[in-house]
């Protein structure tokens, strides 16, 4: 059966805890909420998929908008062409599909027909890292360290629901190309009401001392929730969250590490070439000499299996980081 058939953990789109999951309030499919709401103002947004509309949450679009929304097949290089030819002609496609087929099949496509020409198209990439149990044909582990090495192309690796959606608002009016990550189905609340979501910029939301927890994406959910539990342990610990790999903000990554005594990184990604390569240059660009621990899946293809099972044996819980930052100590 073709894996894009397959339904791949709709109910909790990021595998964490379930106990954990139902603890926060969620919002269902929050990209394809937002693109539906951007599309009743802005004529000029289209979408389109590669036969995955119903597993990237665009569907609310397309019913609101069947005449603004194409489905170009099992042909994701196809999908990045039509895209980049609709951005010529003054369109802002959004175009979806797994991470794995655009980082990987797609990759010369969106190098060359959209950054090359810096179109305004913006792509949004399902399955992000181990949020699926199919195996290394649909786990898009890599996909930041290949995404940021393309020239002039912003990279976006949202933590929760609340920054989905503000995140395709923002990419709607950043001009040129975009390659965001996508929480689909169910995906739960996490940042504080008020937060501003911006291109380029991170942000503190703990303050600590002992130990600094440079996260993006869902990881951001299980710093926090670790850095809680970590209190009551007397361990005070800050965490800073990075949802744009690309341009990234490394003065403010700089500054965080000045200010506490062990830095840990926390990616739902290899650990090679993503956020703690991205910290561990930053800091010795700046100077800043500190311990650096890198949580984040090892560099190998991870099997098939139940996502939280899966998630469990390669460290991204709330209870691996906990284990990882008390072993520092």
């Amino acid at each position: 059966m073709s894996g894009k058939a397959m339904e791949a953990g709709r109910t909790l789109a990021m595998g964490e805890d379930e106990a954990t999951a139902r603890a926060r309030s969620t919002v269902e499919a929050p990209f394809g909420r937002a693109l539906a709401r951007l599309g009743q103002a802005r004529t000029d947004i289209v979408g389109l998929t590669a036969d995955l509309g119903k597993y990237t949450d665009i569907l609310p679009f397309r019913d609101a908008f069947p005449n603004r929304f194409f489905n170009v097949g099992m042909a994701e290089q196809n999908l990045v062409a039509v895209a980049a030819g609709l951005a010529r002609t003054g369109l802002t496609p959004f175009a979806t599909t797994y991470g794995v087929f655009a980082s990987r099949r797609a990759f010369d496509f969106i190098a060359i027909a959209l950054a090359h020409s810096n179109l305004n198209v913006k792509i949004v990439a399902g399955l992000p890292g181990l949020t699926t149990g199919y195996g290394g044909t649909h786990q898009a582990i890599e996909d930041l360290a290949l995404m940021r090495m393309i020239p002039g192309l912003t990279v976006i690796d949202p933590c929760d629901a609340i920054e989905i959606e503000a995140a395709t608002e923002a990419i709607a009016d950043h001009p040129g190309p975009v390659y965001m990550r996508l929480l689909r189905g169910v995906v739960p609340v996490v940042l504080e009401p008020g937060y501003k979501f911006e291109i380029g910029k991170a942000r503190k939301l703990r303050d600590g001392a002992d130990v600094g927890i440079v996260s993006t994406g869902f990881m951001t959910e299980r710093a926090l929730d670790a850095a809680e539990a970590l209190a009551g342990r007397g361990v005070s610990v800050a965490v800073l969250h990075v949802p744009t790999i690309k341009p990234f903000d490394a003065e403010a990554v700089a500054e965080f590490a000045a200010g506490v005594g062990h830095v840990v990184t926390a990616e739902n990604h290899v650990v090679v070439g993503g956020l703690g390569s991205l910290v561990v240059e930053t800091l010795f660009d700046a100077g800043v000499t500190r311990k650096v621990t890198r949580i984040g899946l090892p560099d190998r293809f991870i099997e098939c299996g139940a996502v939280p099972t899966l998630q469990a044996r390669y460290g991204l819980t709330t209870e691996a980081v906990v284990a990882t930052i008390a072993g520092l100590q």
